[in-house]
């Protein structure tokens, strides 16, 4: 198996419509209050749904098939994934920031890691480092 990412140019168009799924928690389900986000000052929901939004807007304008998750903190999340996967074959699932880097959704990311293994063995999985950089994070491996 190649593990190695692919070496896509920047400005290159030339996905052959891979299609990525990108899993988050959905926005209006999270407490901006909570000391948990603290690192996002003035962070809302409306501003993590349009950022969701153009991450998809943007995968598709450069060729992908970008579709959305999102989930709850753990309750359904894992069933809502597994059948989102069952639905579509995925070339890459990106898992973000806010499942990944908050410690109090540890568990729901590890479970969240386990769906995706089960149900898409054969899928990328990428993790981008903010908001803007989702499509650099899908073209190091697709």
């Amino acid at each position: 198996m190649n593990t190695t990412p692919q070496s896509t140019p920047p400005n290159s168009n030339d996905t052959g419509g891979k299609s990525v799924l990108i899993v988050g928690l959905e926005p209006a389900l999270i407490d901006f209050t909570d000391s948990n986000y603290a690192a996002f000052p003035g962070m809302t929901a409306a501003k993590v749904m349009a950022g969701l939004n153009a991450d998809q807007a943007n995968l598709n304008a450069l060729g992908y098939d970008a579709h959305l998750c999102l989930t709850d903190f753990g309750q359904t999340a894992e069933g809502v994934v597994s059948a989102r996967l069952k639905q579509t074959r995925f070339d890459c699932v990106m898992i973000g920031a806010g499942v990944r880097t908050i410690a109090s959704n540890f568990i729901l990311f590890e479970k969240l890691i386990n769906v995706v293994h089960e149900h898409a063995p054969d899928a990328k999985l990428c993790f981008n480092t903010k908001p803007t950089d989702t499509a650099e994070a899908v073209r190091r491996w697709i």
